[in-house]
């Protein structure tokens, strides 16, 4: 079976062409992710695939970095980067397990579709809260596939052996909340769209 960087590397391509399947509720993820920022804030957002969300908030803060462990993906960031003339956005390589080394320290960590993908969420939350000093925001949203389980396991399970699906961690609101917590932070918002969809979407200060 193929690893993560591999699977992800394969699709990349693919997965820049693809349309956004939801506008509306993408728009209102980003609108209430900019509502947080503030034009001089130092943003990281992890697991940016090919950028292309990193790129709307650049205008609306002083940088943003998006990192990804798909090397192809940071390609195709970058080149969207300098097609499109955005100065303030940079693009580089990171495995999300590993502790993030940031200078300066970012004012917000972001983590779009990111946490269900991932094997041990509560280490990435912990490696994330690391990188933030007291009162960093960390804005996230996270599929919460844990109610849905009966209905995708088994079809998924079949996928992933033919290298058609990544690896999904089926998490609960309540548990995603519970990691957030624990890592340092306290709830600032935690809401879905679509409201009774199974995204995730949570705002979090680090204390």
């Amino acid at each position: 079976m193929q690893n993560a960087d591999q699977f992800w590397n394969r699709i990349a391509g693919k997965y820049a062409k693809r349309p956004i399947s939801d506008l509306e509720n993408y728009h209102k993820t980003l609108n209430r992710t900019k509502s947080y920022l503030k034009p001089d804030d130092h943003v990281v957002e992890v697991g940016c695939g090919t950028g292309s969300t990193a790129l709307l908030l650049a205008p609306y803060v002083g940088s943003i970095l998006g990192t990804d462990f798909s090397r192809t993906m940071i390609e195709i960031a970058r080149g969207k980067a300098q097609a499109e003339g955005v100065s303030n956005a940079a693009f580089q390589t990171a495995d999300v397990t590993k502790p993030l080394t940031v200078d300066p320290k970012p004012d917000a960590v972001l983590a779009f579709n990111l946490l269900h993908l991932t094997k041990d969420p509560a280490a990435v939350i912990g490696n994330l809260s690391a990188t933030l000093e007291r009162g960093g925001l960390f804005i996230s949203k996270t599929g919460c596939l844990k109610p849905k389980r009966w209905l995708f396991g088994p079809l998924i399970k079949v996928m992933q052996l033919f290298g058609k699906a990544p690896f999904l961690n089926y998490l609960g609101v309540e548990e995603l909340e519970r990691l957030i917590r624990a890592a340092g932070f306290e709830i600032l918002e935690s809401d879905s769209y679509p409201a009774k969809g199974i995204s995730r979407y949570i705002v979090a200060r680090k204390v």
